[in-house]
Parts: C-alpha cells; structure tokens; sequence
C-alpha cells in the first residue's frame, strides 16, 4: 500500500527514495549505458506514493484550472530526469538519426543549456531512440508524475517552501513572488533579467534530487490539456483524446513570472509547438 507522501518529514522522504531505489537493484541517482556509448540523461529514482495534486484560492498565483485539489495515487515508481534534457543530449540524438532544426531557429548556446524550440514528435522520436539505445522504456511523465516529483512531499506553492527569489529559481525577475504577494508598488529587482535559460543544474535541487522543476524552461508533459482537476482519474492517466490537441505543460520559465513556476502552475500548449522557453525531461520506467 503506498504512503501518503504529504504526511512524512524529509528524513522519512528520503529513506522511502532509498527503499524504492534498492527494490529495483540500483542507486537513487544512475544513468542507462547506450550501445553506442553516446550520453544519456542522470536519472533519480522517485518512490511510490499518494498526494494531493493542484492548487485553492489560498495559493498566492492560483488558477481556476488548477483546482480543485484531487489526490492521486501513484502505485509504482519511476525514475525522471535529474536535469531537463539538455543539447548535448539531444545533439547525440541528431547525430546518430540525421534529424536536422531547421536553419533559422533559435538554438541553445551551450551543450549544458536545455534543449528549446522542439516539437512534440520530435521529442517522441528522441524516446523512441533513447528506449532503443538502452533496452528501457522512456516516454514523457504524466502532469501527475511531474508535479509528485516536483513536490517531493511538500504542499507549499514550491519545493522550497512558501516563497522563492531569483537566486533559488530562473524566472523573470521583474514578477518575483514575495514582492508581488504583498502587493508592493516600489521593488527593485533582485536579480538582472535574462531573456534565455541557464546551463541545468544552476541552482539547488528539490529534496528527490531533481534540478530546475522551478522554472528555466517549461517541460512538456503527456497529458492532454483539461480545464481543470474535475474529471483527473484517481492514477493520474486520462485516456486519449485524438480530438484534444493541447498539452499541460509545467514548470515556468525564465520567460514567465515567479507565480507560474509554483508546483501546481500548469499551462496550455499545442501538440504542434515550440519556443525559446520550452523544453523536457525524460520519465524511465523502472523494472520490476
């Protein structure tokens, strides 16, 4: 029977983590051989476990589509991306398929930068390579898996706690959270603004050990975009909808105000797009 993972202390947290990783033979933190020796995403094992997903009008920044709370159960682990997959990962991708951007698009500058302005089926066809690279499946998670990774046990509106400032999350520094909460009318921001994300792993990881689930670019996720939490099935996993073609992606970016980085920030895009501020993790599914 899995834990309600919003009722435990950090210490307790962390040794479930542990559990999960040795139920499956492995480390917490691991990363899968490729037959081709090319490099693949740092993976962190994520236990198994309940939590309330989703956010009320208490939430500083909350959305009508983000409620109403609904707990979802989650019955086996996973493991997820340490870091956003980043363009020396995808241009290994690139190289051993021959897929090619397109000329004029705007394209990471460093090989640590995550990956942008790719589209879905691209981001299919990089999983389909990766699963066959290695002999494990890797898809995308669910709106439900990433915001249970995100929250790593917590409730506040981030991993961290009830606020966060620009030294803890890559957002727009001129929407901070505090400052903007108390409705402050004078600020100066603490940060300087920069219109491109940073390098993955800049900042401090949550409690699982997962980098930038607060903003740097948004991550896409797999599951269809819903105007709220009404119909969420108890797993987290609605059927699909070929007749749906919007996405629930999460996580905020440098792009977006300190608000739409929260855990529960969730944000509607198409099937068929890309931006600077827009990118992935992978989700591993484990063995049993």
């Amino acid at each position: 029977m899995v834990k309600d993972v919003q009722r435990m202390d950090q210490a307790d947290l962390l040794d479930l983590q542990q559990q999960a990783a040795r139920k499956v033979g492995g480390s917490v933190g691991f990363r899968d051989e490729a037959r081709s020796g090319v490099p693949t995403p740092e993976l962190q094992v994520i236990p198994a476990g309940e939590f309330e997903m989703g956010s009320d009008a208490s939430e500083y920044g909350h959305q009508q589509h983000e409620a109403p709370r609904r707990f979802v159960v989650l019955e086996r682990p996973f493991a997820l991306g340490r870091y956003q997959v980043t363009r020396e990962e995808w241009e290994a991708f690139q190289a051993a398929t021959g897929w090619e951007p397109w000329e004029w698009l705007v394209w990471p500058s460093t090989p640590r930068m995550p990956i942008f302005n790719i589209k879905p089926d691209s981001i299919q066809q990089y999983l389909d390579w990766l699963s066959e690279e290695t002999g494990k499946r890797y898809r995308l998670p669910t709106e439900a898996e990433w915001e249970y990774a995100c929250r790593a046990g917590t409730r506040t509106p981030f991993a961290f706690g009830e606020v966060v400032g620009c030294r803890d999350v890559h957002f727009n520094s001129l929407f901070p959270y505090e400052e903007r909460r108390q409705r402050r009318r004078w600020y100066i921001p603490a940060c300087f603004p920069l219109s491109r994300p940073l390098d993955v792993g800049s900042f401090q990881p949550n409690l699982w050990g997962l980098y930038d689930m607060h903003g740097n670019v948004q991550e896409f996720t797999s599951t269809p975009w819903h105007d709220g939490h009404q119909s969420l099935p108890r797993d987290g996993v609605y059927r699909r909808d070929p007749e749906n073609e919007w996405v629930v992606t999460k996580g905020g970016s440098w792009f977006d105000p300190a608000v739409n980085t929260r855990s529960a920030a969730r944000r509607r895009r198409n099937i068929d797009e890309m931006d600077t501020n827009l990118g992935f993790r992978v989700l591993r599914e484990l063995d049993d």
